[in-house]
């Protein structure tokens, strides 16, 4: 890197992977330091470099979470060597536009992610000077890094169907591995319908249900619960029709756009109807209608992704190298926040695994037999509740609505990326001990 005034005028950027087993994934490698800040000259690229080891497979945040911990650490060193604080040096180098594909960003509440973290956390206690906070014989460190991860939206397909006694259902070959998106679907879909939660079940995890992508990529709740709102939204329109056709209706001759629905009940001007009465009128048991929902060609337009700005304490005993993470605070632009309980959950999910990733986890290989000796979690380490002492997230709930009619963007990946390289900036505050490699032993530190 190259900087006049605390701006980056040029970055050379290089990663190198041993045994990649996903070429795709390292895209998040080398896309990210040319859109997440505006350097006007760039060159970034990759080298796969075989070694004889088994090959390793993606966990969560695949590519970026190792492209942003080189990136972040760097953009650390660099503020430090330039005196400026790391918050501002990021600030000072925000970009426009999305400096990859030349598009306009959809929403980007990065700025309020870094003053909102950066006010809830107070990171303005921190010195800047590596070494200089203790408390008795430990030594404490503030560090910080940005996190982004892509909004990835799939093709996806829901059906729709309101029952005789007034209650809904939503289908979807979707899955629910513990995120919680079968509480999330089901919340758009009930907004949807201008039905209560609880008169709405959304029905997943069967191959023979409209057709929905894979659980994973963060890509369920913006591709999933938009085909559910998309549907949920024709259903609703189904019945005003209807309902505004039917003489024997109150609503018959009314304009269909002027019909509200809440709990149940079509309302305009005074008149009532009925999602059980137009179902009874029509003699049916049910009405359902099956829609899709896709990106088209959004992504040709606009430059979509979630943003992060993730703050961590840790204290380093300087006599036995151990590190030990105080607290982390997380302020996430992930477009609408559906659920906040349960998108608050998954970020503390992400920092648990941050955790694992910055201090504990490792494989180790014994290389007279190439057997992986920590192959079990007898041996091979995880955080666990000694670890995660102080951990909490805020959302700048802002809607992206050019990305999906929800205005959604994935949360799952993007809440583990920033987590390492804060904790290794941290422990550069707290030791002056740049390591760029992780785990973080305690050898290092010795």
């Amino acid at each position: 890197m190259s900087t006049a005034a605390g701006r980056v005028s040029a970055l050379v950027y290089e990663v190198r992977i041993e045994n990649a087993r996903y070429r795709t994934y390292t895209d998040g490698l080398t896309d990210l330091p040319k859109f997440l800040y505006g350097v006007p000259n760039t060159s970034t690229a990759y080298r796969i470099t075989p070694i004889d080891v088994h090959s390793p497979a993606s966990m969560r945040g695949p590519g970026v979470v190792l492209g942003n911990f080189a990136l972040e650490t760097a953009m650390d060193q660099l503020a430090h060597e330039l005196a400026v604080d790391p918050v501002e040096l990021r600030l000072r180098n925000e970009p426009t536009q999305d400096e990859v594909s030349q598009l306009p960003f959809s929403t980007r509440k990065l700025r309020e992610c870094y003053e909102t973290g950066a006010r809830r956390f107070g990171w303005s206690r921190r010195r800047a000077e590596p070494g200089s906070r203790t408390d008795g014989d430990l030594l404490i460190g503030m560090g910080m890094a940005t996190a982004s991860y892509h909004n990835n939206r799939r093709d996806s397909s829901a059906r729709a169907r309101i029952h005789a006694d007034g209650t809904a259902e939503v289908f979807a070959a979707s899955a629910d591995m513990g995120p919680g998106t079968t509480t999330s679907v089901m919340q758009v879909a009930a907004d949807a319908l201008g039905l209560p939660a609880s008169a709405v079940t959304f029905r997943l995890g069967d191959s023979s249900y409209p057709t929905a992508p894979l659980h994973a990529a963060a890509c369920t709740m913006a591709s999933v619960g938009s085909a559910a709102h998309t549907t949920c939204n024709a259903l609703k329109a189904e019945f005003i029709r209807r309902a505004v056709a039917d003489p024997n209706s109150p609503l018959h001759g009314a304009n269909p756009a002027d019909v509200q629905v809440r709990d149940g009940q079509l309302e305009t001007s005074g008149a009532r109807d009925t999602y059980r009465d137009i179902l009874r009128r029509a003699g049916l048991p049910s009405l359902d209608i099956t829609g899709n929902w896709g990106p088209g060609d959004a992504d040709t337009r606009i430059s979509t992704y979630g943003y992060g700005a993730v703050f961590a304490e840790v204290s380093v005993d300087p006599l036995l190298g151990l590190v030990r993470v105080r607290r982390i605070f997380a302020a996430y632009d992930v477009g609408r926040v559906i659920s906040p309980k349960l998108a608050h959950s998954q970020a503390i999910g992400g920092m648990v695994g941050g955790i694992g990733m910055a201090l504990l986890e490792g494989t180790v290989t014994d290389h007279r037999d190439g057997r992986i000796v920590n192959a079990s979690l007898a041996d091979y380490l995880v955080p666990v509740n000694a670890d995660v002492l102080d951990l909490d997230a805020a959302f700048i709930n802002t809607e992206d609505p050019q990305a999906d009619p929800i205005g959604v963007k994935g949360l799952g990946e993007i809440t583990i990326v920033g987590v390492a390289p804060a904790i290794g900036n941290a422990v550069f505050n707290a030791t002056g001990k740049r390591l760029t490699d992780l785990p973080i032993r305690p050898e290092a530190l010795l």
